[in-house]
């Protein structure tokens, strides 16, 4: 792993997430996930754009209406329209969130909603599940690599572990750009990333190395262009199948090392995985154990073997 302090990660999140009664019933929708484990690892800074724009709590809630083109965020009678002043929190208040490392956002939330945020007709109760929140919409689109995710999915442990290991590359590349990018850095950090792009999209990732490969004059505009395809691989989900051939393809790097019966331990590991019958951290255990017995540089610098603490206990659910 790269060695910095997990602790230092800004994570941002909904308000009402964190047991904050901003809502517009002056309740909350805490989520125990957010407050009783991941407040360990990570610092939160809560926001509640409805709240910011001067809204009270409790208050007349506020709904997307749909005018052709345009989204407007005004209350089910219209008597009460506030999208100006929440597109002039947006754009007052994106520009002070590059230091954070991922965002958490509440469902169906108008202003916060990630995605199926209802849409209203005009005049009507008439709604699809087409929208993303107006506050979340305009940081995905100001901030396109940042990690984001509603608290709902996170029960999904695929969804989960995906976001978290974005979060963790995202904070990666972060303190390499604070530090100083060099060419020679950039190259050492796609190489720690091999295996794990190789897991979550083997053709991405091979088309990530060329793409630094050959020295551009402008390095700013190479790195960007790696990085963004190197956040949407990651988006990927990484599947049983691509694990498996990630998994053998460390293990050809043991093969002059383990003995018979360690060698088909491992593969008998990696086996068990692909057919659904062991979690991913248990061919990954076996491989960390073999290199401390047979240790190798550039499998131990793969980022793919520890992506995040395992303490979050990512790994032990598929």
């Amino acid at each position: 792993m790269t060695g910095f302090d997990p602790k230092t990660i800004k994570i941002g999140i909904s308000a009402c997430l964190l047991g904050q009664n901003v809502r517009f019933d002056g309740g909350h929708k805490r989520s125990a996930y957010c407050t009783d484990e991941l407040q360990r690892f990570f610092e939160f800074q809560p926001i509640c754009p409805e709240m910011a724009i001067g809204l009270g709590a409790p208050r007349k809630s506020i709904r997307q209406v749909r005018h052709g083109d345009e989204i407007l965020l005004q209350s089910a009678d219209g008597s009460l329209d506030v999208t100006e002043p929440m597109m002039a929190f947006c754009r007052d208040t994106l520009p002070q969130l590059a230091h954070l490392g991922g965002y958490l956002l509440c469902a169906k939330s108008p202003s916060c909603g990630m995605e199926r945020v209802l849409e209203y007709a005009p005049g009507s109760n008439n709604a699809g599940k087409t929208g993303t929140g107006v506050f979340a919409r305009a940081l995905m689109s100001r901030y396109p690599e940042l990690p984001v995710e509603e608290t709902g999915r996170l029960h999904d442990m695929v969804l989960r572990e995906n976001f978290f290991t974005r979060v963790y590359a995202y904070h990666d590349w972060q303190t390499l750009r604070s530090e100083g990018l060099t060419r020679h850095k950039l190259v050492q950090f796609h190489s720690r990333y091999k295996y794990l792009l190789m897991a979550h999209h083997p053709h991405n990732y091979r088309l990530l190395g060329p793409m630094i490969a050959n020295p551009d004059d402008d390095i700013e505009r190479q790195a960007q262009a790696y990085f963004s395809l190197f956040m949407a691989t990651l988006k990927h989900h990484a599947t049983r199948r691509n694990h498996t051939s990630t998994l053998q393809h460390i293990q050809g790097y043991f093969k002059k090392m383990l003995s018979k019966a360690q060698k088909a331990e491992l593969s008998d590991a990696i086996l068990e995985y692909r057919e659904g019958l062991q979690p991913l951290l248990v061919p990954i255990t076996l491989i960390n154990h073999y290199l401390r017995e047979f240790p190798n540089p550039y499998i131990q610098e793969q980022v793919y073997l520890k992506p995040h603490p395992q303490e979050l206990k990512l790994r032990y659910g598929y």
